[in-house]
């Protein structure tokens, strides 16, 4: 089993530390922004993008190392992710790759996503994104390619998760009371605004 490196930690974002998640995104070089969205991302798609996460309940579970996040598994909500089936996306920085941290994500990911009833999880990735291929297929997902990219879906059912992965069933139904009070403040802060949403989101 992974370990991960001594000085690091892994725990779900609350909504005061989203902004941990943009100042991650930002950082990435361009060759791993273009793997995890698939193309181009200026600032300003970032910026859009890390506030549309905090706004429609996204999850957000990261790998945090002197109070940054370096790395991170976003569940995106069905009603918020392409043909209403949760979307999943992850990204690393350079500095803590090879060390197992994707996979940790990818674990942690996975028992959340299963305390929170879902049956399947979709999944896209850049072609050349071999590594994040690598490790979807590590977990049992089948991906076909078209027009440029790897898509695909995981199926929980055959998912074999360490107990000690899983979220209590108690934290579940607090997490989910917590996402969906947040999802209905921001949704109205935003009607008031006017602000619109940006492009759906990509896996890396």
């Amino acid at each position: 089993m992974a370990a991960l490196p001594a000085n690091g930690t892994i725990r779900t974002l609350t909504a005061r530390e989203m902004p941990l998640l943009r100042e991650h995104l930002l950082r990435l070089d361009s060759a791993s922004r273009r793997d995890r969205f698939n193309g181009a991302a200026d600032e300003r798609f970032i910026e859009s993008y890390a506030a549309r996460c905090l706004a429609d309940g996204t999850v957000v579970i990261a790998y945090v190392e002197d109070d940054k996040v370096l790395g991170a598994a976003e569940l995106h909500q069905p009603d918020s992710s392409d043909g209403g089936m949760p979307e999943i996306a992850f990204s690393v920085e350079r500095s803590v790759r090879r060390k197992g941290v994707g996979t940790i994500l990818f674990r942690r990911l996975i028992a959340e996503a299963e305390g929170r009833g879902y049956r399947s999880l979709r999944i896209t990735t850049g072609y050349s994104n071999g590594a994040m291929r690598a490790l979807a297929n590590k977990f049992g997902a089948h991906l076909t390619f078209r027009q440029g990219e790897s898509t695909g879906s995981i199926d929980l059912k055959q998912q074999k998760q360490p107990e000690l992965g899983k979220p209590s069933s108690a934290v579940s139904k607090a997490v989910r009371a917590s996402v969906s009070f947040n999802r209905a403040w921001w949704k109205l802060l935003w009607g008031m605004s006017g602000w619109g949403r940006a492009a759906q989101p990509r896996a890396e």
